[in-house]
């Protein structure tokens, strides 16, 4: 029963990853055009420039990359951490459950 729950999710997953896929590889206009002093100094600008202005574009990307990713890292790693601090209120509301049922005549059904 476990395999055929965790299949769907899996399916759910695959599914977002490759809408995140598309969405990132799909063509969108320029932002930069928007602003006319941008669009000015790169038109002006030779192939030297123009190489600058990509790597500068990657160098302020990376760095809040890679602290989303080390972030969502850190939250997969301590998913759990909460739920051991919670177990004991687990174990009563179990324990209720089992005397409520032991209560109830067998061939009862609610």
């Amino acid at each position: 029963m476990k395999a055929t729950m965790k299949q769907p999710r899996l399916i759910a997953i695959c599914g977002i990853a490759l809408v995140g896929l598309i969405i990132l590889l799909a063509p969108m206009p320029a932002s930069a055009q928007s602003c006319a002093l941008c669009y000015t100094q790169a038109a002006a600008s030779g192939s030297r420039m123009i190489q600058a202005l990509k790597s500068g574009i990657l160098i302020l990307i990376a760095p809040p990359t890679f602290m989303s990713i080390g972030l969502i890292v850190v939250c997969y790693r301590r998913r759990n951490k909460t739920r051991g601090e919670a177990g004991e209120s687990d174990l009563e509301w179990k324990k209720d459950e089992e005397e409520i049922a032991a209560d109830d005549p067998p061939g009862k059904d609610w």
